[in-house]
């Protein structure tokens, strides 16, 4: 960090300034911030509990180590509304959606039930050009909006996929779950105790369901003792010669997802000893995943079916495949 102007003498001509705390800004600001509020904390003798009362005066001690200032239960956070009881927690992003309404002038809009059109496919030639830094904007908005609202995922999800070259028809499915949005501005996510911290996975598959390159879509949910924990809508990487390949790949996403889960909850302390649940729908993928006679002919994805039955092989502690006939929708 060279040295600001007018700061310099005749000692100092030559040298530059050690930096020995993170400025704000940086990307590893927030790692430099909570190892050294981490190392303060384990000086202090503590271990991660649920107090009331330790929790006060841990508040004391802090403000002698750092400026900190109590600003008591949280309630809203980088547009994130809190409302939390004893027994329920209820995230909901109301305002910022107002907001989103009223910067796009469609407070008066007719609310649509659905964030996209059934069966919709859009293709990057879809219409003529529009305004592509409003296009990224608003999509930016809805992705950041998608952190309280699961129901967005596969809507956003597929308005991203044209950020670069932007057209009508892409605008027109934007404004579509922004009509959606003005019907329910007030979801969100409730988390409430079921009084268990069983992991489940649900996954499902839009076999060849984009038009351009005919690659499939893979979505998948997580609930942790009956709350939904995570939620994801994605494009595959290559193209699934067949539905099963396509349910398959979704499978390995949702078996990645669970395993993290549970080291999550190891480090936490909280994990119970149960089995790690994923559902699917598609009978030929579960095949695949138990009956390794089926490898001749699914070469084209032995990464994914050598990693499944792994965690099949393992036991009790890994993934247990249940047959679960949903129509589980991506969003």
């Amino acid at each position: 960090m060279h040295i600001p102007p007018g700061f310099g003498t005749a000692q100092t001509e030559g040298k530059v300034l050690k930096l020995h705390r993170s400025l704000y800004g940086l990307k590893q600001s927030p790692c430099a911030w909570f190892d050294r509020f981490r190392k303060a904390m384990v000086q202090m003798g503590y271990k991660q509990r649920d107090d009331g009362s330790e929790i006060k005066r841990l508040k004391q001690q802090l403000t002698k180590e750092f400026e900190v200032k109590d600003l008591g239960h949280l309630r809203y956070f980088l547009g994130i509304e809190v409302s939390q009881s004893a027994k329920r927690i209820y995230l909901s992003q109301r305002k910022y959606v107002l907001d989103l309404l009223t910067e796009t002038g469609m407070t008066g809009c007719r609310p649509a039930f659905t964030p996209i059109e059934a069966n919709q496919r859009l293709t990057k030639d879809g219409g003529s050009p529009v305004d592509r830094e409003q296009y990224q904007r608003l999509v930016g908005r809805l992705i950041y909006l998608s952190h309280t609202r699961p129901d967005l995922a596969f809507a956003v999800s597929v308005v991203s996929q044209f950020m670069h070259d932007p057209r009508s028809q892409h605008l027109d499915a934007v404004m579509r779950i922004i009509r959606y949005l003005k019907g329910s501005p007030g979801k969100g996510l409730l988390y409430t105790c079921h009084g268990n911290l069983q992991i489940e996975c649900y996954t499902d598959a839009d076999w060849a369901g984009s038009v351009d390159d005919r690659r499939s879509t893979s979505g998948y949910c997580t609930f942790i003792g009956g709350n939904l924990f995570t939620w994801r809508s994605k494009k595959q990487n290559v193209v699934a010669r067949s539905t099963a390949e396509a349910e398959f790949r979704a499978m390995a996403h949702g078996v990645c997802e669970v395993l993290w889960l549970k080291i999550l909850l190891m480090e936490l302390g909280l994990f119970q000893e149960k089995p790690l649940l994923l559902y699917c729908d598609n009978k030929a993928a579960l095949d695949i995943a138990h009956n390794p006679v089926h490898h001749g002919r699914t070469k084209h994805i032995e990464i994914d079916r050598h990693f499944i039955k792994e965690k099949l092989d393992q036991g009790s502690s890994a993934c247990h495949i249940l047959v679960l006939q949903i129509n589980l929708l991506m969003y």
